[in-house]
């Protein structure tokens, strides 16, 4: 139940005005940008994978098992779907970085709380691109190994 709440919750987001325009990672700031700055924070994203974490944690064992990590891929896919760009560029990084085999960092099969919550870092480093700190629309217009001042632009 937790996890449709949630697959519900993130589909109908799409209300900021950039998101709308089909900017490159405007559903993902949406998403994640807890203080409504225009960027994800470290702190906002380990903050939100909590939150994640718990929505899909079914049975509240600290873990998420092979189903509930099943709920939670289909959940992200359904968010996804109508989103360009997805699997491309910026949005791949983002998308590997919920994965499983990303997530399951001691190789057991299941995640533990504290790994999902451990890897925000590399989750979020893995994202920003212009090496700024934070997650913005601009990291998913760049192309991976551009720096901020070279403005080049992807192709997706």
């Amino acid at each position: 139940m937790k996890s449709i709440a949630l697959a519900l919750l993130l589909a109908s987001a799409p209300a900021l005005a950039f998101a709308q325009q089909g900017q490159p990672g405007a559903h993902f700031v949406e998403n994640w940008d807890l203080d409504g700055n225009g960027s994800v924070s470290l702190e906002e994203a380990v903050e939100r994978r909590g939150d994640v974490f718990t929505t899909f944690d079914a049975d509240e064992d600290g873990f998420l098992d092979d189903a509930e990590y099943t709920l939670f891929d289909e959940a992200r896919a359904t968010d996804m779907e109508g989103q360009g760009g997805h699997g491309q560029g910026n949005m791949q990084n983002a998308a590997e970085g919920m994965e499983k085999a990303l997530n399951d960092v001691d190789g057991d099969g299941k995640v533990s709380r504290d790994e999902f919550i451990g890897q925000a870092e590399v989750w979020i480093t893995s994202m920003d691109l212009d090496k700024d700190g934070v997650i913005t629309t601009k990291d998913f217009a760049m192309r991976r190994g551009m720096g901020e001042g070279q403005g080049k632009k992807a192709n997706n």
